[in-house]
């Protein structure tokens, strides 16, 4: 079984940015990124994605989100 694991976090520290800059720039709200950089966000939104992917000037959609196995616990 696989999860979807947001990567953001580790995206703008690699980039030296800040949830509050990225915010500015992607026209996102503070608060939507911040539950989505911390994995509290059940939903993504697409268009918050692309807008993310522009503002961080990226087309790789793994620099924000990705897959990962995860073992059933049955």
């Amino acid at each position: 079984m696989y999860k979807v694991k947001v990567v953001l976090k580790e995206t703008l520290r690699e980039r030296g940015m800040s949830i509050n800059e990225l915010s500015l720039k992607s026209d996102v709200r503070r608060a939507a990124l911040s539950e989505l950089a911390g994995g509290k966000r059940e939903n993504i939104n697409f268009e918050h994605l692309a807008k993310i992917a522009e503002a961080l000037n990226i087309s790789d959609i793994n620099k924000i989100i990705t897959l990962v196995k995860v073992e059933e616990s049955e």
